[in-house]
């Protein structure tokens, strides 16, 4: 077992961002997180990665309890997140972005640089590296985001809605770059709207909704179950029966 998060609760005041929600991965596991916008889940994902300190319950990651660390120990035990709005260093080239990430485990510039390439190629940018980060528009720079966090050599890599805001086209060569990191050893929790990434790519898929998780298991077992299209693809087919009368 890679990370195991238990009865984890994330409290504001009164209001239950979270309530109870547990989850265990396995190592090579690829895990989809999905329900509809304020069920909860981009909530939990900052519990896993470090950037919330939940209210209750604990998550113990490779061994270690990581309930209360910090993103930067979170990182160095190999836990690496994106955020859904790319957070680039504008002024710098899409090399030198990398190999921010790229130091966390190599502290020398040359193994930064080297290393830094080396994800370059996996994820398609080698031809921009010397191009400035403000010059990409939204696939690149979400493709950005994903090798600064490859850069910093994860075990488990958490993409938060790494695919929103691209065309079909788009989404199609980003599912094949996910598929990539997979198939290189990397153990994958997405958070995504996009029902197609979700059934093409994960194992297991845990369904939130008003902060507690309704549903859990096979992609085509959970969007078939009455509870899931009632709090989630339910809302998007009333709205368009809706419109249609």
């Amino acid at each position: 077992m890679l990370l195991q998060a238990e009865d984890v609760g994330m409290y504001f005041g009164g209001f239950r961002a979270v309530d109870g929600a547990s989850l265990t991965i396995n190592q090579g596991e690829i895990i989809g997180l999905i329900g509809p916008n304020g069920a909860g889940k981009s909530t939990f994902f900052n519990c896993l990665v470090g950037d919330l300190k939940p209210s209750k319950g604990r998550v113990l990651f490779d061994g270690h309890d990581v309930t209360n660390a910090s993103p930067e120990e979170h990182a160095k035990l190999g836990i690496g997140r994106t955020f859904q709005l790319p957070a680039t260093f504008e002024e710098l080239t899409i090399l030198e972005n990398v190999m921010v990430g790229a130091f966390l485990r190599h502290p020398r510039v040359k193994d930064a640089r080297e290393n830094a390439q080396r994800v370059l190629d996996l994820t398609g940018l080698t031809a921009l590296a010397d191009q400035k980060a403000k010059s990409l528009g939204t696939p690149g720079r979400k493709r950005l985001e994903i090798a600064r966090v490859l850069a910093t050599e994860p075990k488990l890599m958490l993409l938060d809605e790494a695919l929103a805001g691209l065309t079909p086209s788009e989404v199609q060569l980003a599912i094949e770059l996910v598929r990539q990191i997979h198939q290189s050893g990397i153990t994958l929790v997405i958070v995504e709207h996009i029902m197609e990434v979700i059934l093409s790519l994960t194992d297991r898929v845990l369904v939130f909704n008003q902060g507690k998780v309704i549903a859990s298991g096979a992609p085509t077992d959970v969007v078939n179950d009455p509870a899931v299209i009632e709090a989630y693809l339910g809302r998007s087919l009333n709205k368009k029966r809706e419109q249609n009368t």
